[in-house]
């Protein structure tokens, strides 16, 4: 998880931007391969080549985004955690990035898997509501993804919800969890990204806007939540900047700006990433984002108990 001297980093990176309007990119994400052992409703990326990136190109794509400027790691799939090349696997991912000077290794996984320590700053596991509405989205896996969590004690997770059309009404329900499972330090929402397949899961504007409301109330009423409340009106209305400039992806040698999503038309103005959005709004120059952002990662950072 962030100690002092990545949130300093982070603050400092903040501060520049704002004074002197730098708009380098912080965050990267690397994916690792596009297999995946689910197949979840609102997906469209996994098991289209079945492919494992080779740990030559992968290193490869982690040095780019590091000259360019990313200090903030997420690793993707498919399910990041099946990769494989030869005897390596994934662990050996995080360890070159940790070797390049990364400060923030992240990982985004369904949880189904046992989750090695590996060096790994966070794991974001998918969490997609209660039983129900998980089970309907990602298959059967929510007792599975329940019990990887709870046997995962040498490494912080963070509940990772996309909000769509079935869990609407869940999102409470994994706030309350994110307090009652030991090990979880929060949960951070998204929107559901309505690509071309999966438009019938996607929520309305008016949706998105009392999505945000609740999200803002459960921030306001002490959860854990990882997510910034000043920013949160201005996602639901798709006014955060697009794409973000400080957000780069990169899969087996090519380099998106922000995101996949950008390649198809229309898509990037219904992007429902949160981080991307609110990263983006804090280097547009929103001191009250940059303000929550210290804030709401401070308290993880000083591991405050909030519920």
């Amino acid at each position: 998880m962030m100690n002092l001297k990545t949130a300093i980093r982070l603050a400092g990176r903040g501060l520049m931007t704002l004074l002197w309007q730098h708009d380098r990119p912080l965050v990267g994400s690397v994916i690792l391969t596009d297999r995946c052992n689910l197949h979840c409703r609102h997906c469209a990326v996994s098991n289209l080549v079945s492919q494992d990136y080779p740990l030559g190109q992968i290193q490869a794509d982690l040095q780019t985004l590091y000259d360019r400027g990313c200090r903030i790691l997420f690793l993707y799939g498919g399910e990041p955690l099946l990769w494989t090349d030869g005897e390596h696997t994934f662990p050996d991912v995080v360890q070159l990035a940790r070797q390049m000077g990364y400060w923030l290794v992240n990982a985004v996984t369904n949880g189904t898997l046992p989750l090695p320590a590996s060096g790994i700053d966070l794991y974001l596991i998918s969490l997609d509501g209660r039983r129900e509405h998980h089970n309907a989205i990602r298959g059967e896996t929510y007792d599975q993804v329940l019990e990887t969590i709870q046997r995962t004690e040498h490494v912080p997770v963070i509940l990772y919800m996309a909000i769509n059309k079935i869990n609407l009404s869940d999102i409470e329900a994994v706030a309350k969890l994110a307090c009652d499972l030991p090990g979880v330090q929060a949960v951070s929402y998204n929107f559901h990204t309505p690509y071309p397949g999966t438009e019938s899961l996607a929520l309305s504007r008016d949706e998105k806007l009392s999505a945000s409301r609740r999200i803002a109330n459960l921030i306001d009423q002490g959860f854990p939540v990882l997510n910034l409340k000043s920013a949160l009106p201005l996602i639901a209305r798709n006014e955060a900047p697009v794409p973000s400039q400080q957000c780069l992806v990169a899969e087996n040698g090519q380099i998106w700006t922000c995101g996949r999503c950008s390649e198809i038309p229309g898509l990037c103005q219904q992007c429902g990433f949160f981080f991307a959005a609110e990263y983006g709004l804090v280097f547009a120059g929103r001191p009250r984002v940059l303000q929550d952002l210290l804030k709401t990662y401070g308290r993880l950072l000083k591991k405050v108990p909030s519920c």
